[in-house]
């Protein structure tokens, strides 16, 4: 009823009535018309009756009453319904000032953004001296299968593959028929005979919390507990956070890599 009133007539495109309108925004029967369905039902929606209630119909509503992302979100939650997948922008924003100094924030300890095809958008250089991410890492499912310096530092390689092909199709199935999960599964079937034999088992992980376990050249074993995290106003990207495992001397580690010395030692120049 709130959202109702603050939608004027001339908002939704009807004439106002003049002075002798007392509704404040709109009436029930115009919401209902509006978005074509029974005036009965809208008035048993707003009082919160048990009624049948489709995303479709309830898609119409929202857009009569101007409602915005999270508002349509909460309606579909109020009305019983799961809600609806978040929206991904039409076209990918780069990652903003605020973002890049949230994962630089994180140092010494490596993060890193990537999109919902795990293309790497973003990493601080404590990701480019544990895990070997420049410009060349473009996407993180290639990196794992096909980056061998990645692949050699990675302890328990074999054992973390089953389980990142897992996420990936999780990942893939927040976005049915998307054909740039395709074409990614299509190339990578083609050119690693593992990762096509893991695709077609069908397994399917969530993401979360795993352990990473790193033999870094310079410093040693590395432990990491690594998590990912979605950034509410931007659906399309995840944060990849590393953090040190308990009980550990990764972190003392991590220090030495982000100190003078320890850039200078870890610095190689990129291959043209």
């Amino acid at each position: 009823m709130s959202r109702r009133a603050r939608v004027s007539p001339g908002d939704a495109g009807l004439p106002d009535g003049g002075a002798r309108r007392r509704t404040p925004g709109l009436r029930r029967e115009e919401v209902a018309v509006l978005a074509g369905v029974g005036v009965s039902w809208y008035q048993w929606l707003e009082q919160g009756r048990d009624i049948t209630v489709s995303g479709q119909v309830l898609d119409s509503v929202s857009r009569v009453l101007k409602l915005d992302e999270p508002e349509r979100r909460h309606l579909y939650v109020l009305a019983g319904l799961n809600p609806p997948l978040l929206a991904v922008p039409p076209v990918q924003a780069p990652v903003s000032e605020s973002i890049q100094r949230l994962i630089d924030s994180w140092m010494p300890l490596p993060a890193n953004v990537i999109d919902r095809y795990w293309n790497n958008v973003a990493y601080n250089t404590a990701a480019t001296a544990v895990f070997d991410f420049d410009e060349r890492c473009s996407n993180c499912l290639f990196s794992f299968f096909h980056n061998t310096l990645y692949r050699d530092r990675h302890v328990g390689w074999d054992h973390d593959a089953s389980l990142v092909v897992a996420e990936y199709r999780a990942a893939a199935a927040e976005f049915p028929g998307d054909e740039g999960f395709a074409a990614i599964v299509d190339e990578l079937s083609a050119t690693s005979e593992l990762f096509a034999e893991l695709w077609a088992r069908g397994d399917v992980r969530p993401p979360g919390t795993r352990p990473k376990h790193v033999e870094h050249p310079l410093v040693g074993e590395l432990r990491f507990e690594s998590t990912q995290l979605r950034i509410p106003d931007r659906p399309d990207l995840t944060v990849v956070l590393h953090n040190a495992a308990p009980g550990t001397d990764t972190m003392r580690k991590l220090e030495w890599l982000a100190s003078p010395e320890g850039r200078r030692s870890t610095f190689r120049p990129i291959a043209g």
